[in-house]
């Protein structure tokens, strides 16, 4: 082993304040509710006995507890991570205590108090508790989820808290005892002779892995790098394995094992030998499979199973140990030793007695024929171990990863009994899956911790001294203040303590300094871990403490965080950190320099710099300089500006007992700045025009040597003065770019101007005169420098013309070609990034940050000085992926990681401006898909908070417009009070439509009953005359609720706490005038039973439709609103329905759902089966397939028990698997289900009644499996589905029925006499409609032609004219592309013979002509209905409202016998609905006026069904509260035509034809297309212009609309772009040409489209026409803008902060400000541009501008930097101009304030010029 490698000369160096420390969770757990806080409550503090009474307090306290007591309490520190932004650099720590069955997690930091986290109590004492980090894969993206964990390991189990809430617990199969956190989840240590190691994971913990060797004892993990440090008990050495996962040919090789002989040592045993909890396989394996001489492998298969013999064949970690030597490199050997652990799932528990001995080998166990291979999922590789060394060897007591100041890493670990700290160096190979180990260092340490933020390690060394290391180098002594050194004192006589609980907890890799003095360190002689107790002097101990309590000394080190440790024994101390300039000098010295040379400048360095003391601020950059230069050979004391450096030397009091140390050049003393008097008067005196002229005698260097004074070659720095130079300058280049550091680099300029000098560098001097006219005529020395001596680079990198970023920049903005710009990566950042982003705004190129780096930018390679000559080939590299394209038209912008508008502010004015006109055009005109850092960028707050996804029910600011004369006990009732009101009273602003369709669809108050009581009516007579007016009234109140659902769809968000709110439905009637009750219930008339079943059912489907699908919904909050009364089973049934509907009911248990259907309720079982069948659309999902099979007969095999299944719950379970197969085509079920459309009646009754509904519902179930396949049915060409549906439709004989339904319907019914004749009236609607839904939107004209009316009078009156509806219906959306939106396209769908003259002659039946002639209208309308559904198409609206007049109008003539009231009603309320889906969401007043007018027609034939009709038309016109509107897809049509069947209900009973649950599918056809703009300052709904474009369709071409939103969009799928409109608003462009997804997003999301008002403009509802707006009141006036423009009202047309505050206090004439009118009238007009332009980041740009040209003007410019910043604007603007840029929206300077201020510019540099010559 090599001794230390190099050592800085004695120095000490000072640490931060002591702290005093006590765990917190000590001081929360004294008030936790359990016993162990009573053995605390006993103790105080060390701190408060310290104060007290000395050390006599702390013996008492010390005599009442016990060592037992104690042991129970142990805690552990790390760095704080959870919860902390990446770019956030906050400094807090984590604290991990653990006492009883008590572990508190709590957070805490120097600048806030702690706090508790997460607290956790189990059932028994805490053995160890941990941080562990689980990877859990993600399968829908190929990443994987990290779950950050508390593990707390008890006797018998494992629990595992997330801190995201999640819990597991994990049965542990034997004792721990420890447990480990690495890479791969949580290792386990076995608590026996042997160590084994289980692996899990907080997902599947039960699967067990092992490690077996009982001589092997871990003593260290890491997560990164995946390493496991082992202990060898029998050896005595330590060694250091990867921990990875398994390779497949690894994997293989183990498998293989078990096809080999039976004679071969296999180490496979069977289950019937092995517990499950020893079972496994562990190989040790070379890379190639083959095993070198040198190379054993170890094949074990339990603990002690074979004896530590070494073999070919067999081997174990012992001989390993022996065959290589520990100081070599592991590719030194041939293979790696592999540990390969495997997952295996515990097996039935076998018997072991066979392997009684303990050291049998392997060779005399039996193999089973059984054997069965476990599958191997990790390895463990060897990659070092010890050397074997005579004498005893114990276990490393403490292992840690330190780094040193180089980067370079090394693991160590103490080995307390030789108090030896070893230090193993790594490094990663070529492909960095391996570790090589290539030296091992000693250092002498009794105990150390890592400082992991400042690279380095704190030693302790065996006499007390605290010793500071990087490395393996010993940088200084610690200082601690407080603290006396070792060398004094008592320390002699104090035995040597060994820690408490000093290793209960792991070591951790984050780092903190703390010294803390509490009872725990210093009196409980208890050894931890340690293998060997030792020995205390308890009492002598004390006994010195009595004496002087400052006299104590460190025991040891533990808990690192950061840059701060505890010491036992003492108190908390920190490393400071030096500057941001000094340390980029650092940095570049250190990334130039090979590492030996820069560890020794930064040793020297942290010496200087942390000397005891203290260091005022600005003292530090004198004290780099004066160190630097030394150590380049400069002799400091004989250069005048380096004299001038002034230096004091505090002495603290304790080091001034100390003998004073000589002065080595001033490096090791503790130096304050004070700058030179005589360049100093320089610099405040001379300007730049003024430098000029006297610099003649000054701008040469001199070259004459002979009395220059010489540096010292034999200097550290000395052979790379050129590299350090260059480096140095491009790091002064970097603080140029930074307004916040420029001042450092005129510290820096001096520096390098003397080394410029010196290297004959004139091209480099000028540039420092040039920058620095004023500071650079103060400096004339040089020295002289053997150049022969030092690594040139002057040929490759030392250009003549040297590096300036801003001639670059500047170059850049003309057009010129450029040589790429050296920068130094990872510390030269701000360049790297402004030189790319000019490449990418101004030149253009959008691959400037991707592959055409190495146009613009020269990587500087570290520690290589003498570049090759082919310098560009040598630095092309890539960097990828480290910024955001954001594309407008041909300009890029880049977002950069870490890069804000906060950044932007330190960059120099002139250097921004390109970067902020990009910022301004991207602002002008963004994409809506930008992240939202890149919005941030932007500065459009309208973007960003657009991605934060927020929706308008969770709006804190809601105007709630009550309707008036209502109270608030009544918009509660009605269950419509959740319509977001502030955004229906923007969409219909002129009216009160809202409120009224409210007291439409109401059905919570009574009816008003008037009926008139006439002379000759009794009063009996009169009661029974208006109960039955009150029953026809009720007939309507019943059919409210399907409308109410739709009017109410998704506009509520339920709280979890309470039930859903039911309106209830109020059958009652008040009768005026005195207002007396009436009731159906008195007896007088006959009410049909069960009346209200149905009703109850949909009143509580509208409930349920009103929680909208993003609601946090779950299990037990459905159960939780079951009723408990029977009575309200049927409302809670269509609760669930509606909970399907809006896709929660997914979220319903099983258990819960089988409750349900097992109670056998009617009902419930129709809402449960549809709502769980329309949750899982067109899913297939097998368990729901399952659930509907059992009700179904046709599913179940024929020898099955038969179910007595309501014929009701039949029909739904039909249309449910016709929802879950929806548009998959499944064969089974299509065939399953034609048979059904045509189920002949059974036996005994059964198919008998209400057939028609299941046959429609068979029918809908088929053309819903089948959706829009058309002709493409693949797989059942042999069930002839069309033909079969075409018989089903026009009648013929009865098919055989196939298969498995042969039986079931052998006998025929005894009740119903059909033959083999088809009924049609039973199976041809649902045969028309399944035809209509196979070829849907197909266009196929031979299926469209069979459903044809028919064009004879004799074949016309065997069509029953509802059938004709149909049929039309059918044809017109087969032929969905030739339906047009005109009455012409209509009445084309009748027949010619019923369109012609009539003769007389012939015998037609006139009736059957009119009703055909009026059922085809309605059908025809129907499909133009569905066709241009939730389009609001006007010509498809104006055609349905003159066929709904028409109808009105026939209605009202007597002659309505023909076609009959029944009819007519039927067509008109088909042409309605018809009406309001064209119309769906606008809340249309003509159709709402035509429902009105229906809704008051309560009697003679208007019966339930077209109440319902009429008032779900009202719900569809206003469908969730004018948010909805409907889709025509494929889905949406199926959806619609179930919902809208053509035939209603004649009574509240009816389940005749068509099942009523059905009429509320129509939700699956809505979608949310309602865009609202809010505006993202006051968080309220607007008003906004939006253009809409179509695209281009055979019908018309690409079409752009203007809308005023809150507008209904078109569907997505038509549209190509829609748009933000100015002036008003910011534009927003979305273009749906290439995605729909975000636009989709935002219309699920309530529609919130944020938008920004742009500045000097008004909202439309305050300024409807634009007339109040800024510009538009100073274009009135006849002077300019900004004279007219009056600062104090800026707040009207601004929010900005800045813009407001500048107006308030630099443009308002006061006293003071009057005598300068001048800049006012500037300020002003600044102002006025800013507003004008939105652009308040360029005020100070103005202001500088303004600033700089002042000062020029007065001749006190000190140096150049503002005349390059100005020089850059003046490019930028030359550079528009030779463009000829004439659009000015996209620019940011667009007055006159340049030119002007160039000029005034030109004419004081000619004034200047004219008085030189």
């Amino acid at each position: 082993m090599s001794e230390v490698v190099y050592e800085e000369t004695a120095t000490m160096i000072a640490a931060g304040e002591l702290q005093s420390f006590v765990p917190f969770g000590r001081e929360h757990c004294r008030n936790h509710p359990n016993a162990f806080n009573l053995q605390l409550r006993e103790l105080q503090p060390a701190s408060e006995l310290w104060s007290s009474d000395g050390a006599a307090g702390l013996v008492g306290s010390l005599q009442e507890v016990s060592l037992q007591e104690r042991e129970k309490e142990c805690w552990q520190l790390r760095k704080g991570c959870m919860g902390v932004k990446e770019e956030e650099e906050v400094d807090f720590e984590d604290e991990l205590y653990t006492a009883g069955n008590v572990v508190v997690w709590s957070k805490g930091s120097r600048l806030q108090a702690s706090s508790v986290y997460k607290a956790f109590t189990v059932d028994s004492p805490v053995q160890q508790a941990l941080w562990c980090n689980f990877t859990i894969p993600d399968n829908d993206k190929d990443e994987e989820d990290v779950e950050h964990t508390v593990c707390i390991v008890q006797s018998n189990c494992i629990n595992i808290h997330s801190v995201t809430g999640k819990d597991f617990l994990s049965p542990l199969p034997f004792q721990v005892s420890k447990a480990w956190a690495t890479k791969f989840g949580l290792l386990l240590e076995r608590k026996n002779t042997m160590t084994d190691a289980h692996l899990g994971s907080s997902a599947c913990c039960s699967h067990v892995q092992y490690l077996s060797d009982c001589t092997m004892k871990i003593v260290f993990t890491c997560c990164q790098p995946s390493i496991v440090v082992s202990y060898d008990t029998l050896q005595g050495t330590h060694a250091v394995w990867a921990l990875r996962k398994v390779t497949n040919d690894e994997c293989s090789t183990v498998l293989r094992c078990s096809t080999e002989p039976a004679g071969r040592p296999l180490g496979l045993m069977s289950s019937s030998f092995l517990s499950p909890h020893l079972r496994n396989i562990s190989r040790l394996d070379s890379p190639g499979g083959n095993c070198a001489p040198g190379i054993s492998r170890i094949m074990t298969s339990s603990p002690g199973l074979h004896s530590r013999v070494q073999s070919q064949n067999i081997s174990n970690m012992a001989a390993l140990s022996r065959a290589h030597s520990p100081g070599m490199a592991a590719p030194s050997f041939s293979g790696a030793a592999r540990f390969n652990a495997s997952f295996h799932s515990p097996s039935p528990r076998g018997h072991h007695d066979v392997l009684s001995s303990p050291h049998s080998t392997i060779n005399e166990t039996i193999l089973m024929p059984e054997m069965e291979p476990i599958i191997p999922v990790l390895c463990m590789e060897q990659l070092w171990s010890e050397a074997i060394t005579a004498g005893s060897q114990s276990q490393a007591s403490k292992v840690f990863l330190t780094s040193d100041l180089c980067e370079n890493s090394y693991l160590c670990f103490l080995v307390e009994s030789h108090q030896q700290l070893r230090c193993v160096k790594f490094i990663e190979s070529n492909d960095t899956s391996q570790l090589i180990f290539p030296s091992v260092t000693t250092i002498p340490a009794k105990d150390a911790e890592p400082l992991q933020t400042i690279d380095a390690m704190l030693v302790l060394e065996a006499c007390g001294s605290l010793v500071l290391y990087t490395g393996v180098t010993r940088v200084s002594k610690v200082f601690v203040p407080g603290l006396l050194s070792p060398t004094f004192g008592l320390t002699n006589h104090i035995p040597q303590l060994s820690t408490i609980d000093n290793y209960s907890t792991p070591a951790n890799m984050g780092s903190r300094l703390h010294f803390r003095l509490d009872e725990d360190f210093i009196p409980s002689p208890v050894t931890g871990m340690r293998d060997t107790p030792t020995k205390h002097q308890e009492s002598s101990f004390l006994e010195d403490y009595s004496h002087h309590q400052a006299t104590l000394c460190i025991q040891s080190l533990r808990d690192p965080v950061c840059n701060r440790v505890t010491l036992v024994g003492l108190i908390h101390f920190l490393f400071s950190v030096q500057s941001i300039s000094v340390s980029k000098c650092l940095q570049a010295i250190r990334f130039i320099l090979p590492k030996e040379a820069a560890m020794k400048v930064l040793v020297k360095w942290y010496n200087i710099y942390n000397a005891p003391g203290g260091l005022s601020v600005h003292a530090e950059w004198s004290l780099f300089v004066t160190c630097f230069m030394t150590l380049m050979g400069y002799n400091t004391e004989r250069l005048t500006w380096t004299q001038n450096l002034h230096f004091e030397v505090p002495l603290s009091p304790v080091i001034a007992a100390k003998k004073a140390r000589p002065s080595d050049g001033g490096s090791d003393e503790d130096w304050d700045y004070l700058l030179g008097s005589r360049y100093h008067h320089q610099t405040t005196s001379q300007s730049v025009c003024g430098a000029v002229k006297s610099s003649d005698s000054n701008n040469s260097v001199s070259s004459e040597t002979e009395d220059m004074p010489s540096l010292d070659s034999s200097a550290p720095l000395f052979p790379y003065i050129p590299s350090l130079f260059y480096v140095l300058h491009l790091l002064y280049q970097e603080l140029q770019l930074d307004e916040l550091q420029r001042a450092r680099a005129s510290s820096l300029v001096c520096l390098l101007q003397q080394l410029a000098r010196d290297l004959h560098l004139e091209e480099y001097v000028d540039l420092y005169w040039r920058d620095y006219p004023s500071l650079m005529s103060g400096f004339t020395e040089s020295c002289f420098i053997d150049q022969s001596k030092t690594h040139l680079i002057r040929s490759s990198v030392l250009t003549p013309e040297p590096p300036c970023v801003f001639s670059w920049l500047s170059s850049c903005l003309r057009g010129e070609d450029r040589q790429p710009f050296p920068h130094l990566p990872g510390i030269c950042q701000r360049t790297r990034l402004l030189v790319l982003s000019y490449a990418l705004y101004v030149g253009g190129d959008e691959n400037a940050t991707s592959t055409d780096v190495s146009k613009y930018l020269v990587k500087l390679c570290a520690g290589v000085f003498v570049f090759p000559t082919e310098l560009r080939a040598h630095f092309t590299v890539l960097y990828a992926g480290l910024c955001e394209f954001l594309c407008v038209t041909n300009f890029c912008f880049s977002s950069w990681p870490g890069f804000t508008l906060k950044d932007l502010d330190s960059v120099p004015f002139g250097v921004a401006l390109p970067i902020r006109e990009a910022i301004y055009r991207c602002r002008e005109q963004p994409c809506s898909d930008w992240s939202e850092k890149v919005c941030l960028l932007i500065g459009r707050q309208d973007l960003t908070k657009q991605a934060h996804k927020t929706t308008l029910a969770k709006s804190k600011t809601q105007v709630v417009l009550n309707p008036p004369a209502s109270t608030e006990a009544d918009e509660e009732e009605d269950g419509m009070s959740d319509i977001i009101q502030e955004v229906t009273g923007l969409i219909w602003s002129q009216d009160l439509r809202v409120q009224e369709v409210r007291r439409l669809l109401q059905s919570s108050r009574p009816v008003r009953v008037s009926v008139v009581q006439l002379p000759e009516v009794s009063d009996h007579e009169y009661i029974e005359e208006k109960e039955n007016k009150l029953l026809q009234l009720c007939q309507r109140t019943m059919a409210l609720p399907v409308g109410r659902g739709l009017f109410t769809l998704f506009s509520y968000q339920p709280v979890l706490t309470e039930p859903l709110p039911v309106p209830k439905l109020n059958l009652t009637g008040r009768a005026p005038p005195r207002n007396t009750m009436v009731d159906l219930n008195s007896g007088n008339i006959d009410v049909p039973p069960n009346m209200t079943s149905w009703p109850s059912f949909h009143n509580g489907v509208a409930a349920g439709l009103k929680i909208a699908p993003a609601s946090q919904v779950d299990s037990a909050w459905i159960a939780y609103n079951k009723p408990k009364s029977p009575e309200l089973a049927n409302e809670y049934a269509g609760f669930l329905m509606a909970l399907g509907l809006n896709g929660h009911l997914t979220k319903l248990a099983t258990l819960n759902i089988h409750d349900y259907l097992t109670k056998g309720h009617e009902m419930t079982s129709i809402g449960l089966l549809l709502g769980v069948s329309s949750a899982k659309l067109g899913s297939m999902n097998m368990s729901v397939t399952r659930l509907l099979g059992i009700h179904i007969p046709a599913l179940l095999p024929p020898t099955s028990t038969e179910l007595d299944v309501p014929h009701n719950v039949e029909v739904a379970a039909v249309i449910g698997i016709g929802l879950v197969y929806q548009g998959t085509g499944h064969r089974h079920n299509a065939e399953v289900l034609l048979s059904e459309i045509g189920r002949p009646p059974g036996p005994e009754m059964e198919y008998c009644t209400d057939r028609e509904s299941y046959s429609l519902a068979a029918g809908l179930a088929l053309g819903m499996v089948c959706l829009g396949h058309g002709s493409n049915l693949i797989g059942m060409t042999d069930l002839n589905v069309p033909e079969q549906l075409y018989q089903y439709m026009v009648g013929g004989h009865r098919r055989a029925q196939a298969g498995a339904n042969r039986e079931r319907h052998k006998s025929p019914s005894y009740q119903i006499k059909e033959g083999d004749t088809i009924n049609v009236d039973v199976t041809c609607p649902g045969a028309t409609l399944a035809l209509a839904m196979i070829y849907l939107k197909t266009n196929n004209r031979s299926i469209a032609d069979w459903l044809k009316p028919p064009d004879t009078w004799f074949l016309l009156d065997f069509i029953k004219p509802e059938f004709l509806l149909l049929r039309t219906l059918a044809r017109c959306i087969i032929m969905w592309d030739e339906i047009l939106p005109n009455t012409e396209w209509v009445k084309s769908n009748i027949p010619q013979i019923m369109r012609g003259t009539f003769d007389p002659s012939e015998d037609i039946n006139m009736e059957t002509m009119t009703q055909a002639q009026d059922y085809i209208t309605a059908g025809a309308c129907m499909a133009l209905g569905l066709r241009f559904a939730g389009s609001a198409n006007s010509d498809a609206f104006d055609c349905l409202y003159e066929f709904a007049r028409n109808f009105m109008k026939i209605m009202s003539f007597a002659g309505t016998s023909q076609t009959g009231f029944y009819n007519l009603q039927t067509g008109l309320s088909m042409i309605l609905l018809a009406m309001s889906m064209v119309m769906a969401g606008t809340g249309n007043l003509k159709v709402l006026q035509l429902c009105r007018f229906f809704h008051k027609r309560t009697g003679g034939e208007m019966n339930y069904g077209f109440h319902m009709a009429h008032h779900m038309a009202l719900g569809m016109l206003f469908l969730g509260g004018g948010r909805y509107t409907l889709s025509t897809s494929n889905s949406a049509i199926a959806a619609l035509l179930c919902a809208l069947y053509p035939h209603f209900p004649a009574h509240s009973t009816d389940n005749r034809y068509h099942l009523q649950a059905l009429r509320h599918l129509v939700v699956l056809a809505a979608e949310p297309r309602l865009l609202v703009p809010v505006d993202v300052d006051s968080l309220k709904p607007c008003y906004a212009l939006l253009e809409v474009t179509y695209k281009e369709t055979k019908w018309y071409e690409e079409t752009t609309v203007e809308l005023m939103a809150p507008t209904m969009l078109p569907e997505l799928h038509l549209l190509k772009r829609v748009k933000v409109k100015g002036p008003r608003y910011w534009e927003l462009s979305v273009d749906l040409s290439k995605e729909t997804q975000n636009l989709k997003s935002i219309l699920c999301r309530d529609g919130v489209l944020y938008v920004k008002l742009r500045a000097g403009q008004l909202p439309y509802k305050d300024d409807p026409q634009g007339w109040k707006s800024l510009v538009a009141t100073t274009v009135s006036h006849r002077n300019s803008g900004f004279r007219a423009f009056k600062p104090e009202d800026i707040s009207t047309f601004t929010s900005e902060p800045a813009l407001i505050s500048f107006a308030e206090f630099f443009c308002k004439a006061t006293e003071e400000m009057k005598q300068r009118e001048d800049t006012l009238i500037l300020f002003s007009a600044m102002l006025y541009e800013c507003v004008t332009q939105e652009c308040p980041e360029m005020l100070p740009t103005y202001i500088a501008i303004e600033q700089a040209v002042g000062a020029l003007r007065r001749g006190d410019l000190l140096q150049t930097f503002p005349l390059w910043q100005l020089r850059l604007v003046v490019d930028m603007w030359d550079g528009r101009m030779m463009r000829g840029a004439t659009n000015h929206h996209d620019t940011l300077l667009t007055s006159m304030f340049l030119p002007v201020m160039k000029n005034s510019v030109d004419v004081i540099l000619d004034d200047w010029l004219r008085g030189e010559h």
